[in-house]
């Protein structure tokens, strides 16, 4: 197994557009990395890319102990690919054999993003009870109890759960989804409506920062549906904190204090609604997550996790 003194520990976080890696090692400035997807999602040309990252990596920054892999898709318990709306070509890929070849003889681990980001939240905060809500291409999610990740052996999808039942359709087929309304390209597309143009997260961002009507009525949807999620995982876990992260939320004035506004009018007498804060780990929750994965499986026996959420994929 590659390591030794002065090893490197990696985090990478695969998004649907993007995937952004940082090695840290004792004693050296962090290797920070962030790429764009090839064109076509093809996940030969993915993986290719990936592959030169990582060789650049080794090249540069040297060995690497342990690897935390941050994944927005669903994975079966074999290692293979499930469902992935942001990159429906990966479905089928065998992830498990793919991240033993692109870190052979290094330790391996993955786990969901919203997951590791919950985690990160959560440590950083110094608190055991933790609900994070994750606002980017989609809307993932992580739930941390007693300072672990639950529902045990499976990700939290919070993102699909139904706040809506005659809502739009969601990218997993089912109509009403948290993300359908709340994601970041189903505001934007909501925005164009609204200013009857296009609109990008710069423009949806100035046009907030400037209080223009349709802008500020384009975020509301988003921010109401976020808000009945947390009021409605508050009132089932008995939790105090939401963090709401994720690129999209990160970069948008007033996002995540509209979420903390309306989640607090929505609670009652002997169950307020949990607190919102605004992820302190910004849009890097997910990556941190991922370093976190990292660090525990250098410090754990075999087999280890960060909980029951995480596969390791070489050894």
């Amino acid at each position: 197994m590659t390591g030794g003194p002065g090893a490197a520990l990696l985090g990478v976080d695969v998004g649907g557009t993007k995937v952004a890696l940082r090695a840290e090692a004792a004693g050296r400035p962090a290797y920070e990395r962030i790429v764009t997807w090839p064109a076509g999602a093809d996940p030969a040309a993915d993986l290719s890319l990936l592959a030169t990252e990582a060789a650049a990596l080794r090249a540069g920054f040297g060995p690497v102990a342990t690897v935390g892999v941050a994944m927005p898709a669903t994975v079966d318990r074999g290692g293979t690919v499930v469902a992935w709306p942001g990159r429906p070509s990966w479905v089928g890929l065998d992830l498990a054999g793919a991240l033993r070849r692109l870190f052979p003889d290094t330790r391996t681990g993955y786990a969901d993003d919203g997951d590791l980001a919950a985690l990160a939240e959560s440590r950083h905060a110094g608190r055991d009870d933790v609900l994070y809500l994750g606002v980017g291409t989609g809307v993932g999610g992580g739930i941390v109890l007693g300072g672990r990740n639950v529902p045990a052996g499976a990700s939290a999808e919070v993102g699909h759960m139904v706040v809506d039942v005659d809502g739009e359709r969601c990218d997993c087929g089912r109509a009403g989804c948290l993300q359908a309304t709340a994601s970041g390209p189903a505001t934007l597309r909501r925005a164009a409506r609204l200013r009857d143009g296009p609109v990008d997260h710069r423009r949806l961002r100035a046009g907030l920062r400037d209080g223009r009507p349709w802008a500020v009525e384009a975020i509301r949807p988003a921010c109401a549906a976020l808000a009945a999620a947390v009021v409605s995982l508050g009132e089932l876990l008995a939790i105090d904190l939401a963090v709401v992260g994720g690129g999209f939320a990160a970069g948008l004035p007033g996002f995540v204090p509209l979420v903390g506004r309306l989640a607090a009018a929505g609670g009652r007498a002997g169950r307020p609604a949990p607190r919102v804060a605004a992820a302190a780990l910004g849009g890097l929750s997910s990556l941190h997550g991922a370093l976190h994965l990292a660090r525990d499986l250098a410090d754990a026996p075999v087999p280890t996790g960060t909980g029951d959420h995480t596969r390791e994929a070489s050894q």
